[in-house]
């Protein structure tokens, strides 16, 4: 649908119903429930999931675990948000102030010394640093804009999931945390990786969707979680980034997913056909935000707009420590 315009996935939320904190319990979150089919709408409670499940579910969760991204030089002058470290000691980051991180250009973060050995086409530094530097030590979450604020002591287990075991997401994927241990053990469930990018925080700044560019964020799908997704008679996505997989593979194999490690950029909004994704969990996205445009492709935008002005009539908490919803 390329006359769609990103003013068209706008919407207005009130600050206070932005989550800046996680709730008491993983499993406390409210759960807003919409059926495709039936047209409706109703609030519930995210201790209700089972109950919306049925036989030949499989229920497919990312496994990928959230490692401090955020860094300061050690004068205080630049923050650097280290997106991956394509060799050892070189680090791809974007960096504030990045016109001043020239190539040649030295800096010290934790004691190392760094110097800037390229500026990317998309403004991303390469930085290359002659020790490795131990981010759980020396680095923060990079937390969410919206929660105005740095990582506190409790962020390091709450903004995580209890199943992340594959480092290198810079963000979590949130419509994991509500679930516990002992949840997770009554379910029939498969892990895939995707690590989430820097591509979560970039707001779609096309004023048509279709000419918005997705980063590119690597995933992998072992052998035996393949066939089991191939079997179920529904697949359950925990999350958009779980669908976002599914679909890319999906499409590599007329519906079929096999096994298998790479990268995906698919765009999902409006018109986009979802091949293996049957049910999905999902938290609360921004207005504008290619999260949000997910969601309306595969509920339709109206049913959608509808559901979020319902969450915002009653007071459901959005974005990443938020409440959830839960699609079917």
């Amino acid at each position: 649908m390329p006359h769609l315009r990103t003013d068209d996935f706008d919407f207005q939320l009130p600050p206070e119903l932005i989550a800046s904190r996680p709730p008491e319990r993983r499993d406390a979150a409210r759960m807003l429930v919409v059926d495709r089919a039936a047209g409706t709408v109703e609030a519930g409670s995210f201790a209700d999931f089972e109950r919306h499940l049925r036989e030949g579910d499989r229920v497919v969760l990312n496994d990928t675990r959230v490692v401090p991204a955020r860094f300061f030089s050690d004068d205080g002058r630049f923050e650097i948000l280290r997106l991956d470290e394509p060799e050892p000691g070189l680090w791809k980051c974007l960096a504030k102030p990045g016109k001043r991180l020239k190539p040649g250009r030295g800096l010290r973060v934790a004691g190392v010394a760094g110097t800037v050995e390229a500026v990317l086409a998309d403004g991303e530094r390469l930085i290359r640093f002659d020790q490795p530097i131990d981010l759980e030590e020396h680095g923060q979450l990079a937390l969410p804009h919206y929660m105005e604020r740095a990582e506190d002591p409790a962020d390091r287990e709450r903004y995580q999931t209890v199943y992340a075991r594959e480092p290198g997401a810079i963000a979590a994927p949130t419509a994991g945390l509500h679930f516990t241990p002992d949840l997770l053990g009554r379910l029939p469930h498969s892990f895939l990786t995707l690590h989430v990018g820097v591509g979560t925080f970039q707001p779609v700044r096309a004023e048509r969707i279709a000419d918005h560019r997705m980063h590119s964020e690597r995933f992998e799908l072992s052998p035996g979680a393949a066939t089991a997704i191939n079997a179920a008679e529904r697949v359950v996505a925990v999350g958009t980034t779980v669908a976002r997989v599914l679909e890319h593979l999906a499409r590599a194999g007329g519906g079929t997913v096999a096994a298998g490690a790479g990268s995906t950029d698919i765009f999902l909004y409006p018109g986009s056909e979802f091949l293996r994704t049957g049910a999905l969990l999902t938290n609360f996205h921004l207005p504008k935000s290619t999260l949000f445009m997910l969601v309306c492709a595969f509920a339709g935008t109206e049913l959608m707009r509808g559901a979020y002005a319902k969450a915002i009539a009653e007071r459901f908490r959005f974005y990443s420590y938020g409440d959830c919803m839960l699609i079917v």
